[in-house]
C-alpha cells in the first residue's frame, strides 16, 4: 500500500486530467454506462474478495493508460493497453487469446469519472465479442485514485 494514499490519489487525479487532454475525443467511444449492471463489481467488494483467503483470483487487467498504471494499480493486475485505441485493444486480445472462454477476467480503468471513461466499455465489448462470458468490470465512479487508492485498498506501483 502507498504510504501516502491522499497524495497518491491527488497525483493520480492530476495525471488523469493531463492524459484525457492528450487522448482521443470522448465522444468517439461507447459509454461505460452501456455495460450491464450484472457485470459490475464495486471497488470495495472486489478489494474484499481479493483479501479473502482461499478465493481463486481472476485474471485482472488494467485497460487504461500506462502512466496511470505505473503510478498505482491493483497488485497482481496486468497492464494490457488503453482500450480506446487499436493498439490497446490488440494488447487485450493478445493477452486473452489462448485462455479458455470461461476464464474469470476482471477489468478496470479508473482514468477518469465512469461517465467519461473512453476505455472500459471498449474492453468489455471486445472480451464479450471474443466469447468470454465470465467478465466482470470494477465500477470506479470517480477515478482510481479516489475510489481505490484513497480508500486504502492495496496498491502497487511501477510497470
Amino acid at each position: 500500500m502507498s504510504s501516502h494514499p491522499r497524495t497518491t490519489g491527488a497525483l493520480y487525479a492530476a495525471l488523469t486530467i493531463l492524459l484525457l487532454a492528450a487522448g482521443p475525443a470522448l465522444a468517439d467511444h461507447k459509454p461505460a454506462s452501456s455495460i450491464p449492471a450484472e457485470a459490475l463489481v464495486e471497488a470495495a467488494d472486489f478489494a474484499a474478495a481479493l483479501a479473502a483467503p482461499g478465493t481463486p483470483k481472476p485474471l485482472i487487467l488494467q485497460v487504461g493508460f500506462r502512466k496511470a498504471y505505473a503510478q498505482a494499480h491493483i497488485p497482481g493486475s496486468e497492464y494490457v493497453g488503453a482500450a480506446s485505441d487499436e493498439e490497446g485493444l490488440k494488447g487485450l486480445q493478445d493477452r486473452v487469446a489462448k485462455l479458455p472462454r470461461d476464464s474469470a477476467i476482471v477489468i478496470y480503468c479508473g482514468c477518469c469519472p465512469w461517465r467519461k471513461c473512453p476505455n472500459i466499455a471498449a474492453a468489455y465489448d471486445a472480451l464479450r465479442q471474443g466469447g468470454f462470458r465470465n467478465v466482470k468490470v470494477i465500477h470506479i465512479a470517480e477515478d482510481f485514485g479516489t475510489d481505490w487508492v484513497d480508500k486504502g485498498f492495496p496498491t502497487a506501483t511501477g510497470s
